[in-house]
This record gives C-alpha cells, sequence and structure tokens, in this order.
C-alpha cells in the first residue's frame, strides 16, 4: 500500500513539473511548418514569368517580396496594379514584387503593356501555386519577409499605403 502512495506522488510530482515547464516555455514567433498563415514559412515554387525566365520563391530569401495573385479579368485587380506600379517604382529592389497571374490563358502580355506594368509578372498555367496558397479570393497579397516567412496576408484591392504599411514590418 505505501508503495503505491509513494507511486501516486511520484506521478503527481512529474506530472507538475512538466506542466509548469510546459508554461513557462517561451513560444516560437516563428513556426517551422509550411503553410499560408502568418509566421508560416511560405510555399516555395518555380514558374516562368511572362518575358520568359524563371523565379522560384526560394532564391529570393535575403529580399523583402509582395506575393500578389490576380487575373487580368478581375475589376479589383485591375484597381490595384496602378498602385503597385507606383509602389514598384518607389522601393526598386528593395521590395520584390511577384505577381502571379492565374489565367495565362488570356491575353496577360497585353494587360501588362497597356497598364504599364515594370514588375515581375509569373505565370501560373497549371493553378498549382494558387492551390498551394489557396486562395480562394482574388486578389490576394502575401507579404514575405527576408527569411521566406509570411508576415502579413491581404485580401481584395491594395491601395499604395497598404503595401507601404506592410512593407514597412517586414524585417
Amino acid at each position: 500500500m505505501v508503495k503505491k502512495v509513494i507511486a501516486a506522488v511520484v506521478l503527481i510530482v512529474l506530472f507538475t513539473v512538466a506542466i509548469v515547464q510546459a508554461m513557462d516555455r517561451p513560444e516560437s514567433s516563428v513556426t517551422n511548418k509550411t503553410g499560408t498563415e502568418i509566421k508560416d514559412k511560405a510555399p516555395d515554387f518555380e514558374l516562368k514569368t511572362l518575358d520568359g525566365k524563371t523565379v522560384k520563391l526560394s532564391e529570393l530569401r535575403g529580399k523583402k517580396v509582395i506575393l500578389n495573385f490576380w487575373a487580368t479579368w478581375c475589376p479589383p485587380c485591375k484597381a490595384e496594379m496602378p498602385e503597385m506600379q507606383k509602389f514598384h517604382e518607389e522601393v526598386g529592389d528593395e521590395v520584390i514584387i511577384l505577381a502571379v497571374n492565374i489565367d495565362p490563358q488570356l491575353d496577360v502580355q497585353k494587360f501588362v503593356d497597356d497598364m504599364g506594368i515594370t514588375f515581375t509578372i509569373p505565370l501560373d498555367d497549371e493553378d498549382l501555386v494558387n492551390a498551394d496558397y489557396q486562395v480562394v479570393s482574388i486578389p490576394t497579397t502575401y507579404f514575405i519577409d527576408t527569411k521566406g516567412v509570411i508576415q502579413g496576408k491581404h485580401v481584395g484591392a491594395m491601395t499604395y499605403d497598404n503595401m507601404k504599411n506592410y512593407t514597412s514590418k517586414l524585417k
């Protein structure tokens, strides 16, 4: 009987110590998982750009990235493009804009020419990146820090001020 009591007390003490240590452990500010939530590592991808080059997200580590999903037929996408171009002209290579087009079967080049866009336009021919990022509504934009971690997400058309605000928080 005494052995059972001692065993029960030891188990209770060990359980209590485990709980206290778990509560005292600070949470990591960044998860190690890849995903599309804030603090997740952004899913890597490789796509051909409108000008025929290849862009791979992981090769942009060390740079701040705006990852935007859009389509030529989308009115809010059309509305934010001049704002994105203005932002791109101001920040140059300090922030990389990847505007992933999800309808490359349409005349994306004409759209880009008409809008005067000079930032990078990757084409998601097979809709794989769009699916990986779980884009439900366009435009949707992710803000990725220099370590490849998602720090912000914006659904809907962005303004110049939105871009300044989100990117000012990226490290």
